[in-house]
Protein backbone atom coordinates (compact mmCIF):
# COMPACT_ATOMS: atom_id res chain seq x y z
CA UNK A 1 0.00 0.00 0.00
CA UNK A 2 0.91 3.31 -0.70
CA UNK A 3 -0.18 6.42 1.17
CA UNK A 4 0.61 10.04 0.17
CA UNK A 5 -0.51 13.80 1.86
CA UNK A 6 -1.67 16.35 -0.27
CA UNK A 7 -1.13 19.73 0.47
CA UNK A 8 -3.88 20.96 3.39
CA UNK A 9 -3.68 22.77 6.44
CA UNK A 10 -1.17 21.94 8.58
CA UNK A 11 -1.35 18.11 8.31
CA UNK A 12 -2.12 17.30 4.81
CA UNK A 13 -5.16 15.24 3.51
CA UNK A 14 -4.31 11.77 3.44
CA UNK A 15 -5.05 10.08 -0.09
CA UNK A 16 -3.74 6.26 -1.32
CA UNK A 17 -2.13 5.70 -4.36
CA UNK A 18 -1.63 3.68 -7.40
CA UNK A 19 1.26 1.29 -7.59
CA UNK A 20 2.35 3.10 -10.61
CA UNK A 21 2.12 6.72 -8.88
CA UNK A 22 -0.60 7.70 -11.60
CA UNK A 23 -3.47 7.81 -9.57
CA UNK A 24 -4.75 8.92 -6.10
CA UNK A 25 -7.92 8.29 -4.16
CA UNK A 26 -9.08 10.37 -1.10
CA UNK A 27 -9.19 8.50 2.36
CA UNK A 28 -11.07 11.31 4.10
CA UNK A 29 -14.31 9.34 4.48
CA UNK A 30 -11.70 6.93 6.56
CA UNK A 31 -9.44 9.06 8.14
CA UNK A 32 -8.05 12.80 7.28
CA UNK A 33 -5.02 12.53 7.94
CA UNK A 34 -2.23 10.05 8.10
CA UNK A 35 -1.12 10.63 11.62
CA UNK A 36 -4.92 9.39 12.19
CA UNK A 37 -4.42 6.78 10.72
CA UNK A 38 -1.20 5.76 12.51
CA UNK A 39 -2.79 6.40 15.52
CA UNK A 40 -5.36 3.77 15.38
CA UNK A 41 -3.76 1.71 12.52
CA UNK A 42 -4.94 -1.95 13.46
CA UNK A 43 -8.21 -0.90 12.99
CA UNK A 44 -8.23 1.32 9.68
CA UNK A 45 -5.32 -0.31 7.80
CA UNK A 46 -7.36 -2.73 6.37
CA UNK A 47 -10.27 0.02 5.16
CA UNK A 48 -7.35 1.72 3.43
CA UNK A 49 -5.80 -1.58 1.97
CA UNK A 50 -9.67 -1.85 0.61
CA UNK A 51 -9.47 1.46 -0.43
CA UNK A 52 -5.89 1.01 -2.73
CA UNK A 53 -7.35 -2.12 -4.05
CA UNK A 54 -10.45 -0.45 -5.56
CA UNK A 55 -8.16 2.31 -6.86
CA UNK A 56 -6.27 -0.04 -8.60
CA UNK A 57 -9.46 -1.30 -10.57
CA UNK A 58 -10.64 1.77 -11.41
CA UNK A 59 -13.79 1.56 -9.68
CA UNK A 60 -13.88 4.24 -7.25
CA UNK A 61 -13.64 8.16 -8.12
CA UNK A 62 -9.80 9.07 -8.89
CA UNK A 63 -7.44 11.73 -9.79
CA UNK A 64 -4.02 12.07 -11.18
CA UNK A 65 -1.34 11.86 -8.72
CA UNK A 66 0.89 15.00 -9.27
CA UNK A 67 3.90 15.15 -6.92
CA UNK A 68 3.71 18.60 -6.71
CA UNK A 69 0.72 18.51 -5.38
CA UNK A 70 2.13 16.55 -2.18
CA UNK A 71 3.16 17.85 1.07
CA UNK A 72 5.71 15.24 2.80
CA UNK A 73 3.38 11.95 3.83
CA UNK A 74 3.92 13.45 7.67
CA UNK A 75 4.03 17.48 7.08
CA UNK A 76 4.93 17.04 10.74
CA UNK A 77 5.53 14.29 13.06
CA UNK A 78 5.88 13.88 16.74
CA UNK A 79 9.08 12.39 16.34
CA UNK A 80 11.99 12.55 14.11
CA UNK A 81 15.05 10.67 15.53
CA UNK A 82 17.93 10.24 13.12
CA UNK A 83 20.31 7.14 13.19
CA UNK A 84 23.44 6.84 11.37
CA UNK A 85 23.40 3.26 10.47
CA UNK A 86 26.27 3.42 7.89
CA UNK A 87 29.17 3.94 9.98
CA UNK A 88 31.65 3.85 6.82
CA UNK A 89 30.45 7.51 7.05
CA UNK A 90 31.07 8.23 10.26
CA UNK A 91 34.54 6.89 10.11
CA UNK A 92 35.38 8.68 6.53
CA UNK A 93 34.05 11.94 8.52
CA UNK A 94 36.24 11.65 11.35
CA UNK A 95 39.74 9.99 9.17
CA UNK A 96 39.68 13.39 6.85
CA UNK A 97 40.01 15.64 10.09
CA UNK A 98 42.45 13.40 12.10
CA UNK A 99 40.25 11.97 14.74
CA UNK A 100 40.02 8.88 16.28
CA UNK A 101 36.76 6.64 15.98
CA UNK A 102 35.49 5.02 19.21
CA UNK A 103 35.22 1.07 19.63
CA UNK A 104 31.75 2.02 20.53
CA UNK A 105 30.43 3.16 17.16
CA UNK A 106 30.46 -0.43 15.75
CA UNK A 107 28.02 -1.54 18.23
CA UNK A 108 26.01 1.70 19.73
CA UNK A 109 24.31 3.51 17.11
CA UNK A 110 24.28 7.29 17.14
CA UNK A 111 21.65 8.92 16.85
CA UNK A 112 20.28 12.65 17.18
CA UNK A 113 16.85 13.76 17.18
CA UNK A 114 14.99 16.65 15.30
CA UNK A 115 13.01 18.87 14.53
CA UNK A 116 9.11 17.76 13.72
CA UNK A 117 7.06 20.89 13.44
CA UNK A 118 7.49 21.32 10.17
CA UNK A 119 8.84 19.43 7.25
CA UNK A 120 9.40 20.56 3.69
CA UNK A 121 7.51 19.20 0.82
CA UNK A 122 9.41 16.92 -1.38
CA UNK A 123 9.04 19.59 -4.17
CA UNK A 124 9.32 22.42 -2.19
CA UNK A 125 12.74 24.73 -2.12
CA UNK A 126 15.57 24.51 -0.07
CA UNK A 127 15.49 28.20 1.66
CA UNK A 128 18.90 29.16 2.52
CA UNK A 129 19.61 32.54 4.46
CA UNK A 130 23.47 32.61 3.99
CA UNK A 131 25.59 30.02 1.72
CA UNK A 132 28.40 30.40 4.39
CA UNK A 133 26.89 28.15 6.11
CA UNK A 134 28.09 25.35 3.88
CA UNK A 135 24.63 23.47 3.23
CA UNK A 136 24.24 19.99 2.07
CA UNK A 137 22.29 16.88 1.08
CA UNK A 138 21.69 13.78 2.78
CA UNK A 139 20.29 11.14 0.74
CA UNK A 140 18.48 8.46 3.40
CA UNK A 141 16.27 5.75 4.12
CA UNK A 142 13.19 6.61 7.25
CA UNK A 143 10.90 3.96 8.37
CA UNK A 144 7.75 4.95 10.58
CA UNK A 145 6.78 3.21 13.18
CA UNK A 146 3.42 2.35 15.20
CA UNK A 147 3.49 2.90 18.93
CA UNK A 148 6.52 1.22 20.26
CA UNK A 149 7.07 0.36 23.97
CA UNK A 150 10.14 1.09 26.00
CA UNK A 151 12.66 -1.56 25.82
CA UNK A 152 11.70 -3.57 22.85
CA UNK A 153 14.19 -5.47 21.24
CA UNK A 154 15.26 -5.33 17.92
CA UNK A 155 12.65 -8.16 16.49
CA UNK A 156 9.84 -6.84 17.69
CA UNK A 157 10.55 -3.38 16.50
CA UNK A 158 10.47 -4.70 12.79
CA UNK A 159 7.07 -5.67 13.16
CA UNK A 160 6.34 -1.97 14.04
CA UNK A 161 7.44 -0.68 11.13
CA UNK A 162 4.24 0.80 9.72
CA UNK A 163 6.00 2.44 6.54
CA UNK A 164 9.53 3.19 4.52
CA UNK A 165 10.47 6.29 2.63
CA UNK A 166 12.99 8.76 1.56
CA UNK A 167 14.30 12.24 3.43
CA UNK A 168 16.70 14.81 2.11
CA UNK A 169 18.20 15.81 5.86
CA UNK A 170 19.62 19.07 4.94
CA UNK A 171 22.59 19.74 6.60
CA UNK A 172 24.28 23.71 7.81
CA UNK A 173 27.63 21.97 7.80
CA UNK A 174 29.71 24.87 8.56
CA UNK A 175 27.45 25.36 11.71
CA UNK A 176 28.31 22.31 12.90
CA UNK A 177 31.72 22.46 14.81
CA UNK A 178 30.15 24.76 16.84
CA UNK A 179 27.69 23.19 17.67
CA UNK A 180 28.79 19.68 18.38
CA UNK A 181 31.97 21.66 20.58
CA UNK A 182 28.86 23.17 23.22
CA UNK A 183 28.23 19.46 23.46
CA UNK A 184 24.73 19.65 23.29
CA UNK A 185 24.07 18.47 19.95
CA UNK A 186 22.94 19.90 16.72
CA UNK A 187 19.97 22.46 16.84
CA UNK A 188 20.79 25.27 14.34
CA UNK A 189 22.42 23.07 12.00
CA UNK A 190 19.93 20.97 11.44
CA UNK A 191 16.58 23.17 9.19
CA UNK A 192 13.29 20.90 7.70
CA UNK A 193 14.25 17.79 6.18
CA UNK A 194 12.06 16.64 3.25
CA UNK A 195 10.47 13.78 2.68
CA UNK A 196 9.35 11.40 -0.70
CA UNK A 197 6.02 12.37 -1.85
CA UNK A 198 4.72 8.64 -1.07
CA UNK A 199 5.47 6.40 2.28
CA UNK A 200 5.40 2.12 1.32
CA UNK A 201 4.33 -0.20 4.07
CA UNK A 202 6.80 -2.93 3.96
CA UNK A 203 4.88 -5.84 2.42
CA UNK A 204 4.11 -3.57 -0.84
CA UNK A 205 8.75 -3.63 -1.37
CA UNK A 206 8.28 -7.45 -1.03
CA UNK A 207 12.22 -9.17 -1.05
CA UNK A 208 13.37 -5.36 -1.65
CA UNK A 209 12.76 -5.30 2.09
CA UNK A 210 14.04 -8.06 4.20
CA UNK A 211 15.98 -8.13 7.59
CA UNK A 212 15.21 -4.37 8.17
CA UNK A 213 17.03 -2.60 5.29
CA UNK A 214 15.76 -1.67 1.90
CA UNK A 215 17.62 -3.56 -0.67
CA UNK A 216 17.45 -1.12 -3.48
CA UNK A 217 19.83 1.40 -4.78
CA UNK A 218 19.52 5.11 -3.86
CA UNK A 219 19.44 7.49 -6.42
CA UNK A 220 20.98 10.89 -6.11
CA UNK A 221 21.36 13.41 -8.78
CA UNK A 222 22.94 16.69 -8.21
CA UNK A 223 22.14 20.06 -11.18
CA UNK A 224 21.47 16.99 -13.37
CA UNK A 225 24.36 14.75 -13.20
CA UNK A 226 24.42 11.03 -11.42
CA UNK A 227 26.05 12.07 -7.87
CA UNK A 228 24.99 8.68 -5.80
CA UNK A 229 23.94 5.39 -6.57
CA UNK A 230 24.75 4.15 -3.27
CA UNK A 231 23.16 0.29 -2.22
CA UNK A 232 20.91 1.35 0.92
CA UNK A 233 21.15 -2.27 2.32
CA UNK A 234 25.36 -2.59 1.84
CA UNK A 235 27.64 -1.28 4.57
CA UNK A 236 24.58 -0.91 6.75
CA UNK A 237 25.90 -1.48 9.87
CA UNK A 238 23.37 -1.12 12.10
CA UNK A 239 19.28 -1.97 10.54
CA UNK A 240 16.01 0.01 11.35
CA UNK A 241 15.10 -2.91 13.96
CA UNK A 242 18.14 -2.30 15.98
CA UNK A 243 17.73 1.44 15.47
CA UNK A 244 14.44 1.73 17.04
CA UNK A 245 15.13 -0.25 19.60
CA UNK A 246 18.09 1.78 20.25
CA UNK A 247 15.41 4.73 20.37
CA UNK A 248 13.27 3.07 22.48
CA UNK A 249 15.74 1.76 25.36
CA UNK A 250 14.56 4.36 27.62
CA UNK A 251 11.10 5.66 26.83
CA UNK A 252 7.99 5.07 24.79
CA UNK A 253 8.01 6.31 21.37
CA UNK A 254 4.43 7.37 19.83
CA UNK A 255 2.64 6.38 16.82
CA UNK A 256 4.52 8.30 13.79
CA UNK A 257 7.60 7.94 15.28
CA UNK A 258 10.06 8.90 12.12
CA UNK A 259 13.22 7.38 12.08
CA UNK A 260 16.25 7.49 9.94
CA UNK A 261 19.15 5.76 8.62
CA UNK A 262 21.83 8.35 8.06
CA UNK A 263 23.76 9.30 5.17
CA UNK A 264 23.87 6.25 2.99
CA UNK A 265 27.35 5.17 2.35
CA UNK A 266 29.24 2.01 -0.03
CA UNK A 267 32.84 1.64 0.72
CA UNK A 268 34.62 0.94 -2.32
CA UNK A 269 35.16 -2.70 -3.71
CA UNK A 270 38.67 -2.66 -2.58
CA UNK A 271 37.50 -1.13 0.85
CA UNK A 272 38.59 2.40 0.64
CA UNK A 273 36.37 5.48 0.23
CA UNK A 274 33.70 5.29 -2.32
CA UNK A 275 34.89 6.89 -5.68
CA UNK A 276 33.01 9.28 -7.73
CA UNK A 277 30.27 7.84 -10.62
CA UNK A 278 32.28 8.88 -13.23
CA UNK A 279 35.63 6.87 -11.94
CA UNK A 280 33.38 3.90 -11.92
CA UNK A 281 32.25 4.05 -8.13
CA UNK A 282 28.65 4.28 -6.74
CA UNK A 283 28.86 7.87 -5.93
CA UNK A 284 27.84 9.94 -2.56
CA UNK A 285 24.61 10.31 -0.94
CA UNK A 286 25.53 13.75 0.91
CA UNK A 287 28.51 16.57 -0.50
CA UNK A 288 30.37 16.20 3.16
CA UNK A 289 31.81 12.69 2.26
CA UNK A 290 33.29 13.09 -1.26
CA UNK A 291 34.68 16.97 0.79
CA UNK A 292 35.68 14.36 3.26
CA UNK A 293 37.30 11.95 0.45
CA UNK A 294 38.85 14.74 -1.29
CA UNK A 295 40.40 15.91 2.01
CA UNK A 296 41.48 12.17 2.44
CA UNK A 297 43.29 12.04 -1.21
CA UNK A 298 44.58 15.25 -2.31
CA UNK A 299 44.12 17.03 1.14
CA UNK A 300 41.67 19.63 0.94
CA UNK A 301 37.99 20.15 -0.30
CA UNK A 302 37.13 21.00 -3.95
CA UNK A 303 33.56 20.29 -4.33
CA UNK A 304 31.23 23.07 -3.28
CA UNK A 305 27.88 22.97 -0.38
CA UNK A 306 24.95 23.79 -2.27
CA UNK A 307 24.28 27.52 -3.34
CA UNK A 308 21.35 29.42 -4.88
CA UNK A 309 19.72 27.70 -7.30
CA UNK A 310 21.13 24.50 -7.05
CA UNK A 311 18.77 21.37 -7.98
CA UNK A 312 18.96 18.31 -5.64
CA UNK A 313 16.91 15.18 -7.07
CA UNK A 314 16.87 11.81 -4.79
CA UNK A 315 14.55 8.83 -5.69
CA UNK A 316 14.63 4.77 -5.63
CA UNK A 317 13.70 2.33 -8.60
CA UNK A 318 12.13 -1.02 -9.07
CA UNK A 319 13.66 -3.24 -11.58
CA UNK A 320 11.52 -1.70 -14.22
CA UNK A 321 13.26 1.76 -13.52
CA UNK A 322 9.52 2.83 -11.94
CA UNK A 323 9.55 4.94 -8.78
CA UNK A 324 8.98 3.43 -5.60
CA UNK A 325 8.56 6.54 -3.54
CA UNK A 326 8.46 9.30 -6.39
CA UNK A 327 11.01 11.76 -6.35
CA UNK A 328 12.42 14.31 -3.63
CA UNK A 329 13.61 17.20 -6.02
CA UNK A 330 14.03 20.50 -5.06
CA UNK A 331 15.98 24.01 -5.64
CA UNK A 332 18.31 25.90 -3.18
CA UNK A 333 16.48 29.18 -3.03
CA UNK A 334 18.22 32.25 -0.93
CA UNK A 335 15.63 33.26 1.69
Amino acid sequence: MKLASLKHGRDGKLVVVSNDLAWCADAGHIVPTLQAALDDWDRLEPDLRNLQTDLEHGVIPRDRFHEHDAASPLPRAYQWADGSAYVNHVALVRQARGAEMPESFWHDPLMYQGGSDAFLGPRDPIPLADESWGCDLEAEVVVVTGDVPQGVGRDEALGLIRLVGLTNDVSLRNLIPAELAKGFGFFQSKPASSFSPVFVTPDALGDWWRDGKLHRRLMVDLNGKPFGRAEAAEDMTFDFGTLIAHAAKTRNLGAGTIIGSGTVSNRDEGGGPGKPIAEGGVGYSCLAEVRTVETILRGKPETPFLRDGDTVRIWCEDDRHHSLFGAIEQVVRAA
